[in-house]
């Protein structure tokens, strides 16, 4: 929960050469697993496993979400001025919103999860549910669960150890966090009315034929918002309520689509996989066997076979 830059691109290089955000050096051990390497914009993900330590007291530029991913700690928190010292079980969320005063400290060896949210986003959103510019995040400091951050957090960090790069899938996560944040720890904080809007055929169609043509690049939610002139929460929700899919699903789906279309024109496995926007030739071949059920090999022996 320690304070990270004002831009989450500013980066230092660590001992090891791999670039990490600055601000972790305060701590005594380097993250597991960190975001820092990708081109994510409105959210950054850690993994830490850190002996008993403390950080010192603090304001930070983001919105901080703690997760405890290991054993029970006795953690002492300081959160502007309030301090609070409890029992942190594995599952137990908090919520720092930015520029308020904090500082931590735990007595044994923590696992945990650190996740930050650009300021942004909370206010974009918070205008476009509650129609307001002065929604703000409340702290969250005593000792409670929420099965949606945790099902989130588990899911970006699974994503970073399986190397997933995607705007698209970090952005989705970001909207979704944040969106939940504001439902329910906020100063507005409400049940969201359902809609059962969808997105028109021609809109649809203009999505589509954007992605298509650019599977090769790695989108963000907010180019293809731009596509049909929508939000980024709007698009993202209508599209999935006329698809079935999130859009990083979606992108996915289409590069599978066009890789088997490559591979039957007999293209080489690496350039298909560069073509088609993967990052090497085995994360073509992780996703290809996740969606078709067979590597691109055994896919393309057994269309000859037909």
């Amino acid at each position: 929960m320690n304070e990270i830059n004002r831009d989450f691109q500013l980066k230092s290089v660590n001992s090891n050469g791999d670039r990490e955000i600055s601000a972790f050096s305060q701590l005594p051990r380097l993250p597991i697993i960190s975001s820092s390497k990708s081109d994510w914009k409105n959210i950054q993900v850690t993994h830490h496993h850190q002996p008993a330590s403390e950080i010192p007291e603090h304001n930070s530029d983001y919105h901080g979400i703690y997760l405890n991913g290991g054993k029970t700690v006795k953690l002492e928190q300081k959160i502007a001025g309030k301090i609070i010292t409890s029992n942190s079980i594995p599952g137990d969320f908090g919520i720092y919103p930015a520029h308020i005063s904090q500082s931590f400290a735990w007595n044994s060896e923590a696992d945990f999860l650190l996740i930050y949210l650009e300021p942004d986003l909370i206010t974009k959103l918070g205008y476009e549910l509650y129609q307001s510019n002065s929604v703000e995040l409340i702290p969250q400091i005593e000792s409670s669960f929420d099965p949606l951050i945790q099902e989130i957090a588990i899911a970006l960090k699974n994503a970073l150890e399986n190397k997933v790069s995607s705007n698209l899938y970090a952005d989705s996560m970001a909207n979704a966090l944040a969106v939940h944040l504001l439902s329910r720890y906020s100063n507005r904080s409400c049940p969201l009315k359902s809609s059962k809007g969808k997105l028109s055929q021609p809109q649809l169609n203009q999505v589509i034929d954007y992605i298509y043509s650019n599977l090769d690049k790695n989108l963000t939610l907010t180019q293809l918002a731009a596509v049909i002139q929508l939000s980024e929460y709007h698009f993202a929700r209508l599209f999935k309520q006329t698809t079935g899919k999130a859009p990083h699903q979606f992108q996915l789906q289409c590069r599978i689509n066009r890789a088997k279309e490559l591979l039957l024109k007999n293209m080489a496995i690496a350039e298909v996989a560069q073509t088609t926007g993967f990052s090497s030739q085995s994360h073509l071949n992780y996703h290809f066997k996740r969606r078709v059920g067979a590597t691109p090999k055994q896919f393309l022996a057994h269309s000859k076979n037909l």
